[in-house]
């Protein structure tokens, strides 16, 4: 069994690096237009503000389980199957981009308007403000909400399971459920509460080294 555990968990760290990784791609990105579209910021745009913002909270008003059905023609679509490691990638990455995209709104939010009304001062662009100054001082927050990020990814990807989406969660379905073998699914769960504590505490780590590394604390 100690090969079908490293396996499970192998299956499981490189479907949410993945989709966390997608995630980021276009998370970001829609996180600095939902900031920069508000009003009185550097490039106000009611209409593309409200309809990415409506489009986010419908995405992420919907439970995983049911996102995860409902996205299985899609998958099948996209990667030709409904079952395995891949096809789970594919839920985890569209649950996962409108969260990330709320994280990055709100780390954008608690920079110094003052900053940003400065550059615009010295007659820096749209693009150079989200360049120069959006993005480098909301890194913190930025980092911190991607490892939130993967770390709430592990415990959707357990709800993969369900549907045959592989990994940790799969195994705990097949052998610790429906074939009653409950320390399978303790071990399962171990292995899940491991790999949350490691990784979230990595993540605060690096956050706070590079405060400190900025003297803000």
């Amino acid at each position: 069994m100690l090969d079908i555990y490293l396996q499970t968990t192998w299956e499981t760290f490189y479907m949410v690096l993945v989709a966390t990784g997608l995630a980021t791609i276009v998370g970001i990105p829609l996180g600095v237009i939902l900031i920069i579209t508000e009003k009185e910021h550097i490039y106000p745009n009611a209409f593309i503000n409200k309809m990415i913002g409506a489009l986010v909270n419908i995405f992420r008003s919907i439970p995983f389980i049911i996102l995860l059905v409902a996205l299985l023609p899609f998958t099948k679509l996209l990667i030709g199957t409904r079952i395995g490691t891949e096809a789970a990638m594919v839920p985890l990455t569209v649950a996962a981009i409108p969260f990330l995209a709320r994280v990055i709104e709100t780390a954008l939010k608690e920079i110094d308007k003052g900053i940003i009304e400065a550059s615009r001062a010295m007659g820096a662009s749209p693009w150079q403000i989200i360049r120069r100054v959006l993005l480098p001082e909301a890194l913190p927050g930025i980092l911190l909400g991607i490892i939130i990020t993967f770390v709430s990814l592990i415990g959707y990807s357990a709800m993969a399971g369900a549907v045959g989406g592989g990994g940790l969660g799969d195994l705990a379905i097949r052998e610790g459920y429906q074939r009653n073998h409950q320390d399978v699914t303790w071990i399962v769960v171990t292995i899940l509460v491991v790999m949350v504590q490691v990784f979230q505490s990595f993540g605060d780590w690096t956050v706070r080294k590079i405060r400190e590394k900025r003297g803000l604390i």
